[in-house]
């Protein structure tokens, strides 16, 4: 192998701004790369069983490399070739996930059920707050409570223990993807059965569950809201290849919509995104599934279509941001409905320094389509409100600068080179 994978955020991305000069129409091929949202809970379910996984279609991403981070705080040896990452997680022998990472990606608090079901302790530090609204752990806590463990919160940091964790019944008080993925590692190798109740029924839950079972975990019900677990007294390291990203996917989907363009999209699951393909056929945008690869003929103009955030198979939180900048340029006005996170309007500030006629009222925002967007100066407040922003200036008369694209950096790998690969006149530079 070649050593561990490079570290890209010791460049000081936080400084870099794209440049985008507007009005092209994309086409061509483009590759989606590994679902970052899938590739978190897999990288801490290594920690159940020591040994040597190898995890494959790995995107490269800050969010990955802080949880190769966590990995190696832990104990954990990372090693890295491509898209290819093994983790040997038989040297770990520190329990504690400190707050300097598990600051910058809250996905970190998964070493908390996986730390515990495999040594009996684990101490990680609380998230804090996030841009997009709170979303505390403590339906992770009370569900790891149930299953017998004894939690303290203490100076900013849980401290769980269990001599060995006994089955439970969970019933979740929303759907939580993240609190789903913690108890299902946590329950694999607890004594006796786990019911998880309202569980999250996210694509992502369903790869985690298929390498645990891979792992030799008994699991059944992965994807529907009831997920059933038979504890094992131990788990065996695995290969395992992550699910296509489905909100790149949405995102190149949309970019394709918002030009007129006519692109192939290969390397994706079309069935994970029924909610939001459904939506933007009734918008005029071609959608067509042919030997795997997925072809997007844009409109000459899109329909303006209402929507609705729910949790899965409803139509995704992470493409609303995307979808209002298409909305901007549509035949009419729509309606968009925030369901799952407040304070996720931030971009329509922005939005609107292209030209869109968008109000906010609570978690509804009515948008006005224009005929045409202009060039702006624009700042990025979160991962898809980068994505938004990106895919306005691709629409946009005249030239569009990004600024504080580092959130973007979270969630998509290489985005600017593989628009440009598309047609898109898009460029990276210092600020």
């Amino acid at each position: 192998m070649g050593g561990r994978p490079r570290p890209l955020y010791e460049r000081g991305f936080a400084l870099d701004k794209l440049i985008i000069k507007g009005g092209k129409k994309l086409s061509g091929d483009v590759t989606v790369s590994g679902s970052k949202n899938a590739a978190l809970p897999i990288f801490f379910a290594t920690i159940l069983a020591p040994g040597t996984h190898e995890i494959h279609n790995v995107p490269f991403l800050r969010d990955i490399n802080t949880t190769i981070k966590v990995l190696e705080q832990l104990g954990a040896e990372v090693e890295g070739n491509g898209n290819v990452v093994r983790i040997n997680t038989g040297p770990i022998a520190n329990f504690e996930a400190t707050y300097d990472l598990v600051k910058t990606m809250r996905a970190s608090v998964l070493a908390l059920g996986p730390l515990l079901a495999r040594f009996g302790k684990a101490r990680v530090s609380l998230p804090g707050g996030c841009a997009i609204g709170a979303r505390p752990i403590n339906l992770h806590l009370k569900g790891l409570a149930a299953l017998g463990a004894d939690i303290k919160l203490e100076h900013g940091y849980v401290e769980a223990k269990a001599k060995r964790l006994k089955g439970g019944r969970v019933n979740f008080d929303i759907a939580t993807v993240g609190g789903t993925e913690q108890l299902m590692m946590a329950a694999a190798t607890a004594k006796g059965e786990t019911i998880l109740e309202n569980a999250a029924r996210e694509p992502e839950i369903i790869d985690l569950g298929d390498m645990l079972c891979d792992m030799g975990a008994k699991i059944e019900g992965a994807g529907t809201d009831t997920i059933r677990i038979i504890g094992v007294d131990e788990l065996a390291p695995v290969t395992h290849r992550v699910i296509p990203d489905r909100i790149e996917a949405g995102t190149f989907i949309a970019a394709a919509a918002i030009t007129g363009g006519d692109i192939r999209i290969h390397n994706m699951r079309l069935d994970h995104l029924d909610a939001l393909v459904f939506k933007l056929q009734d918008a005029g945008v071609e959608i067509i599934n042919r030997d795997n690869v997925v072809r997007v003929k844009g409109p000459r103009r899109p329909g303006a279509i209402n929507i609705k955030t729910r949790p899965y198979p409803g139509f995704p939180t992470d493409m609303q941001a995307q979808y209002m900048a298409l909305m901007c340029v549509a035949d009419g006005a729509s309606v968009i409905s925030e369901n799952i996170f407040e304070n996720r309007f931030m971009h329509v500030s922005e939005l609107m320094r292209f030209g869109a006629d968008i109000t906010v009222e609570g978690n509804t925002a009515t948008v006005k389509g224009v005929k045409k967007l202009s060039g702006a100066p624009v700042m990025a407040t979160d991962l898809r409100a980068s994505a938004s922003l990106i895919l306005a200036a691709l629409a946009a008369d005249n030239t569009t600068e990004i600024s504080r694209i580092y959130h973007l950096d979270r969630g998509y790998e290489s985005i600017e080179k593989k628009l440009a690969a598309l047609g898109a006149d898009i460029v990276r530079v210092k600020e």
